[in-house]
């Protein structure tokens, strides 16, 4: 039994830019100028976690230090790391394909976060809100979970696909299976999702349209681990760099939901999906801007955050 109380909240933030390029992740939307990423990791704290690994790139660290870095420095109240992803942060033996510039994906990314993690830790996007609901859920899960039968037992957010749609245009979400205890059986990316008049549509993989139902269970990457994905992360990597020349070396990546999804296969892990009835919010399209500004104006309204969120 994990008598621990102890978990850390890890940002997957290596996708931001420069705070003059008009990026997302750094744009504000509270009333005090937060970012995103603000209201995630005080809800986190809120609920229990303590400690935070920001997950960025070297090249940004200034912006991001900038932009929020020293905010939390002051404010957040518990211990803030940085881990670095790094194109050339590869097993021994394997170097990066000559020509390629893109990251290795989030499978690399949260494997770059394991010097700073060795208790049970969640996994979010730096540019996602979440809600306050699912972080008490997967810290409750986090901390009170028997992990002593030799197998990892993960959980994530499971999102009413309807809480995670855009009024401004279709969606990719990845549309979860599960059996009856709850337990994830497959998660399957679904693209240009739109809602018609409470009709829901979306297409697979081959391009073939597929019908959907607005509280299908949506994954947005909000995900409950062991220390145990560490060794699974790296001996796979091993695995997916050798498998390289058969895909496409300079674009394929090598992801987190795959990773799960073959260790839940193996039998190696199971993950429970904790149901949420909270909103997510993101920025697919610029057009979603004032919507999210909204969503946290009523929030601020209704008393869930102070003006001036940090002080609160």
């Amino acid at each position: 039994m994990n008598n621990s109380k102890h978990a850390t909240l890890v940002v997957m933030a290596a996708g931001m830019g420069s705070r003059y390029g008009g990026v997302k992740q750094l744009d504000s939307f509270g009333p005090d100028g937060e970012i995103i990423m603000d209201y995630s990791i005080f809800d986190a704290i809120k609920a229990g976690f303590d400690k935070v690994v920001v997950i960025i790139r070297k090249d940004i660290e200034a912006d991001f230090m900038e932009v929020i870095g020293k905010r939390l420095k002051e404010k957040a109240g518990v211990p803030v790391f940085y881990a670095y992803q790094d194109m050339n942060d590869l097993p021994d033996g394997y170097t990066v394909p000559a020509e390629r510039t893109k990251p290795w994906g989030t499978g690399q990314a949260v494997l770059s976060a394991r010097q700073f993690v060795n208790e049970p830790f969640l996994v979010i996007n730096s540019d996602d809100f979440y809600g306050r609901d699912p972080y008490k859920k997967i810290y409750d899960f986090l901390t009170s979970r028997d992990n002593d039968d030799n197998k990892a037992h993960f959980c994530m957010a499971g999102y009413k696909l309807g809480n995670t749609l855009s009024d401004n245009g279709t969606v990719t979400r990845g549309i979860c299976s599960k059996n009856g205890d709850n337990f994830l059986s497959t998660i399957k990316e679904t693209f240009s999702i739109r809602e018609e008049n409470g009709i829901v549509s979306g297409t697979d993989e081959q391009g073939h349209s597929v019908s959907l139902g607005l509280d299908d269970i949506a994954s947005m990457n909000m995900m409950g681990f062991t220390p145990a994905i560490f060794e699974e992360l790296h001996s796979k990597f091993e695995i997916f760099l050798e498998s390289l020349d058969k895909k496409d070396p300079l674009k394929t990546e090598y992801l987190l939901p795959e990773i799960v999804g073959e260790m839940i296969g193996e039998g190696k892990a199971d993950m429970k999906i904790l149901d949420t009835d909270a909103h997510w919010y993101g920025v697919t399209y610029k057009e979603d801007k004032p919507s999210v500004k909204a969503a946290f104006e009523k929030l601020t309204a209704e008393g869930v955050y102070a003006k001036n969120l940090w002080n609160k």
